[in-house]
């Protein structure tokens, strides 16, 4: 009588094959995960500067008094303003020269900060102010503020596939702070800007 056995596993050829198979479909995927990753990074920093807009106007309204947000190039001991600075603080007072130090109720009065190499190491801030001031009524006391947000290393910005989701953000002369996508162009598009 002559026993059969049955055998377990897989061969090699199959085992190649299904390496073979997972290495296309890695490739496939990887255009797509590198643009996910920088559309990611720039909508992460401009959630991150729409954040610390909405806390400078809060702060102000809530304290009844002139409340700063100041784009800086590094939050150093020098604290030198800039139009394209990823670092940010906001304060009660001018805290040119003390960035370095945290956040606290004396001397510039700083409420908060945020170092731009946190998280989006890629992306490129560019402002079209380095300050701007909120009054008690939550007002701005400078001009309106625009600031974009993209990623050159990243391609082109646009709303076709494989092209960055380029990002907006903009503060009205009234203080009301808006996140907004530049590339949409429907009017009746809640993410058109202004």
């Amino acid at each position: 009588m002559l026993i059969r056995r049955t055998e377990q596993g897989v061969t090699l050829i199959e085992l190649m094959i299904g390496i073979t198979v997972l290495g296309i479909l890695i490739m496939i995927g990887l255009p797509a995960m590198g643009h996910w990753l920088q559309n990611t990074q720039i909508r992460t920093h401009a959630e991150t500067t729409f954040s610390g807009l909405q806390l400078a106007r809060a702060e102000a309204l809530k304290r009844n008094a002139s409340v700063r947000f100041q784009f800086v190039e590094s939050l150093t001991t020098g604290c030198v303003l800039t139009t394209l600075g990823k670092s940010w603080v906001v304060s009660l007072g001018d805290p040119a020269g003390v960035c370095a130090e945290d956040p606290s109720d004396t001397g510039a009065m700083i409420i908060q900060k945020k170092d731009g190499m946190e998280g989006s190491p890629n992306t490129v801030l560019t402002s079209s102010a380095s300050v701007v001031v909120f009054n008690g009524l939550g007002r701005l006391t400078t001009g309106a503020l625009t600031v974009n947000i993209t990623n050159p290393a990243g391609g082109a910005c646009g709303d076709q596939p494989g092209q960055m989701r380029c990002m907006r953000v903009v503060v009205s002369s009234g203080g009301q702070v808006r996140m907004c996508d530049p590339q949409v162009l429907d009017a009746t598009d809640p993410r058109i800007c202004p």
